[in-house]
């Protein structure tokens, strides 16, 4: 088969980008049959991390494609097309997007494979988007997708369902892989190695600290998350413990809750207790993750929940949110709590937090979940899915 990928979010920080060069260098390791063409933009042609087995089709665009493909962010016609006829030029059997976001239409008569990841923004579209401009471009985008896609790729089976129910599709046109933890994230031993990582995101070694990995957009609920913070911070036996909050909130061109969040910090005056790190490559985050007393998710909605995932395989316990998809994808591992009732999430922290031998129990458990789920497996799912379409 030549198959055809949009590569464009390679670089996009955010959960979706690691989904793609997970997912994509997984295929490549496995798959030396096929042939693979990638569709770039010239903004990420420069990526070193591009494997050198795929073919590069670089692509002159006004805009990148990592920022027009946010959802406050649109392309113009000229980019769109631009991308469409570098496409038309090639004979390809299937082409894939491993994003809806960077989503652009084919003309090739060839099969579409499309990723929706969730339906949060059609579940949120307060919380997602800036302005009914910005909802409408979105709309439009993801309708012309689901429409020209032959089948439609998801991470989870919550996704699927909701998928299905939002978009009236039969179960037919679905298809599930999961998401795994990269390699990086695993298991370190408690020495110094940890220290240098911890100073740069503001923590002395002995400090214990809540973790939360992930967007600091406003669906992630991390208003409710520091209104549960208050209440643990003012328990005697818990008042030394701080919260870091781990996500870009400076380049991410998402919607973001970072101006009102800091502002709710400081009415609460619980500027020295919270610390919002930025970006953090994977070789700090991975001892962030191990130095975590525990990691809380406390998303309204998420498609699969990676950072949940990336914790269990280091060993750290996880608290979460009760809907969509995290129950599924930490199974026996996780404790839950209503999102959207931060003083049972507090309640729920705190009963972990107070329990040495329930967070072992997690840690043992959660390690077990987390060899479940592996990328190569992810990417011969897929492999199973373009023969499909190529039968």
């Amino acid at each position: 088969m030549k198959i055809g990928v949009d590569a464009s979010c390679w670089g996009n920080k955010r959960g979706f980008g690691r989904f793609t060069r997970e997912l994509l260098e997984a295929v490549l390791e496995i798959d030396r049959s096929n042939e693979y063409l990638f569709f770039i933009d010239e903004f990420t042609s420069g990526s070193e991390t591009i494997p050198a087995r795929a073919e590069r089709i670089v692509v002159k665009t006004q805009t990148s494609q990592i920022n027009a493909a946010s959802a406050g962010g649109r392309r113009s016609v000229k980019d769109l097309l631009a991308m469409s006829r570098a496409v038309l030029r090639h004979q390809l059997d299937v082409f894939f997007f491993p994003a809806v976001y960077s989503y652009f239409p084919i003309f090739n008569r060839t099969k579409i494979v499309v990723t929706l990841h969730d339906v949060i923004a059609d579940h949120n579209p307060k919380l997602i988007f800036p302005d009914s401009k910005s909802k409408l471009f979105w709309k439009l985008k993801q309708n012309a997708a689901v429409r020209q896609s032959d089948l439609i790729l998801t991470v989870s089976e919550y996704s699927k369902k909701q998928i299905v129910d939002y978009f009236k599709l039969p179960v037919s046109r679905l298809r599930v892989i999961n998401e795994a933890a990269r390699p990086v994230f695993k298991v370190l031993p408690k020495n110094g190695f940890l220290s240098g990582a911890l100073a740069r995101c503001g923590l002395r070694p002995d400090e214990k600290f809540l973790l939360y990995v992930g967007g600091i957009s406003p669906h992630k609920n991390l208003d409710a998350l520091i209104k549960a913070f208050e209440r643990i911070a003012a328990d005697p036996d818990f008042s030394h413990i701080k919260l870091v909050l781990v996500g870009d909130y400076k380049d991410d061109p998402f919607f973001s809750a970072y101006p009102s969040l800091k502002r709710q910090i400081a009415a609460l005056g619980l500027e020295e207790k919270v610390i919002f790190t930025g970006f953090v490559p994977d070789e700090d985050l991975v001892c962030l993750y191990n130095a975590a007393t525990l990691l809380v998710f406390p998303s309204l909605e998420e498609g699969f929940g990676l950072p949940a995932m990336e914790a269990m395989a280091c060993g750290t316990p996880v608290a979460a949110s009760n809907s969509s998809s995290l129950p599924e994808v930490l199974g026996p591992a996780g404790r839950f709590f209503n999102p959207r009732d931060a003083e049972e999430m507090a309640s729920v922290i705190g009963k972990i937090l107070g329990d040495e031998k329930e967070r072992d129990a997690m840690k043992r458990t959660g390690l077990a979940r987390s060899e479940q789920f592996v990328w190569k497996k992810a990417a011969s799912d897929l492999l199973g899915i373009f023969g499909e379409l190529y039968a």
